[in-house]
């Protein structure tokens, strides 16, 4: 059976890195319309013809999205090429089965709290796998199919391939992906190919004239395929901003502060970020948060910083509680307890994230740390989104779970910075007492 598989000239580059021998991952999108669940289709369909009782999985975070768009793409590539005869797709089972025995399993791969370790999956093993829409997939869904990739692998003499189709997002494919591509260390077993909907010649021209349509956010993301740039609504830190603060050298120097968040679940980190003023000077964290491993730590730090015990504030949820009690002097911080002098906010947490945000969109805060702790700083907060921003009642922020759920890890690094607002909270409550006295 042949098959002339018509590729544009940037799904012809995505082609050759899904057939050579080095590249596990290979990441193809950019802007909407650059064909991109066209090509994943049309990869699976190929391989399950030419790899003869192959299994392949097909993923997106829904699986009823996946059912009523990247299964359409499917069928209809099935229908173009005439090969209605070799496929039985079963909607209940979700799988599509081959004549010649391959088969493709599609599958939900959102993260749920009922299932934190995809064990929906099962032990089921795979010769490769598409995802498409990405950006609603999480990092640690990508990492365990990547991990199930070994399906008669020696058999056929193939690799794991890995295909992954999506849009900008500030997610896993922003960080392993876009970013090293661009800045020359991308790793040899991964891939980037940006597409646009300009290098499609099978577009409509209507479509493109209605993506120009677009507000400025949604155009550069979805017509210009700009990784640096993305449409969350309701978001509270500039990327610019944000990226500025690890160059603000000029933030002057200050007194010297300790804010501690600890890590309450296993998959959690404890970050200590020691500050001067609002430039952090300093920033640690620890895979196993044993609190006598973390007391000893916060000691030595505040010894070496001459910080006092009041400049000190760790987060009291959970076993923080316990940290608290041993440090005598030091603050505890509880995120919902109540905000500062009566504003409008749900909780504590809430009102210092949307202070911090106000610190950075205005560059009065450094940040010095290495590049890893970086990367898991700008991740955090680009991640930091007003709760229900289209609605009236008290500002909140979206919460760890809901964060989690797309980047695979909980938000401590920008937690720890975070909880210094509470001390510029107390200050401006202090400040307003003193300017009342004046008065009288």
């Amino acid at each position: 059976m042949e098959i002339n598989v018509n590729l544009t000239p940037r799904q012809a580059v995505a082609w050759n890195y899904l057939y050579d021998s080095q590249t596990n991952e290979i990441l193809y999108g950019g802007g909407a319309g650059g064909g991109k669940s066209w090509l994943g289709c049309a990869w699976l369909i190929i391989n399950c013809l030419k790899y003869k009782g192959s299994r392949w999985l097909m993923g997106r975070a829904v699986l009823k999205a996946l059912k009523e768009s990247t299964l359409k793409t499917f069928l209809e590539l099935i229908n173009d090429w005439g090969l209605q005869g070799e496929i039985k797709y079963n909607s209940i089972d979700g799988y599509i089965r081959f004549k010649n025995g391959s088969e493709i399993m599609l599958k939900d791969l959102a993260l749920y709290p009922s299932d934190p370790h995809y064990d929906s999956l099962g032990s089921t093993e795979y010769t490769g796998a598409f995802l498409d829409e990405a950006s609603q997939i999480p990092e640690k869904a990508k990492d365990i199919v990547m991990s199930r990739m070994r399906y008669k692998l020696g058999e056929f003499d193939i690799i794991p391939k890995m295909l992954i189709c999506s849009n900008p997002a500030k997610n896993f494919m922003y960080q392993q992906f876009f970013k090293p591509h661009r800045d020359g260390t991308i790793r040899e077993d991964r891939a980037f190919i940006p597409a646009l909907v300009t290098d499609n010649p099978n577009i409509s021209p209507h479509y493109i004239k209605s993506l120009h349509k677009l507000d400025k956010l949604s155009k550069e993301r979805l017509l210009y395929g700009n990784w640096d740039y993305d449409d969350n609504f309701g978001k509270l830190f500039d990327y610019d901003k944000i990226i500025d603060c690890f160059t603000n050298t000029f933030v002057e120097k200050g007194e010297n502060y300790l804010t501690c968040d600890v890590a309450r679940k296993g998959s959690d980190k404890c970050v200590i970020t020691v500050w001067s003023g609002l430039r952090v000077v300093k920033m640690i964290d620890y895979d196993i948060s044993l609190l006598t491993m973390i007391k000893q730590s916060i000691l030595e730090l505040s010894e070496i910083f001459n910080i006092p015990r009041s400049n000190i504030v760790i987060d009291e949820d959970g076993v923080g509680g316990g940290l608290v009690d041993e440090l005598a002097g030091c603050r505890g911080f509880v995120n919902n307890s109540s905000p500062r002098n009566g504003e409008n906010y749900s909780n504590l947490k809430s009102q210092c994230f949307f202070k911090f945000a106000e610190l950075i969109n205005k560059s009065e805060v450094y940040i010095d740390c290495n590049s890893e702790i970086k990367e898991k700083i700008i991740q955090d907060l680009e991640h930091i989104k007003q709760k229900d921003p289209d609605k009236d009642g008290k500002l909140a922020v979206i919460g760890k779970d809901k964060i989690k759920e797309i980047t695979g890890r909980s938000t401590d690094y920008a937690d720890s910075l975070m909880m210094r607002c509470i001390f510029e909270l107390d200050r401006q409550s202090f400040d307003t007492v003193d300017n009342l006295d004046f008065l009288f």
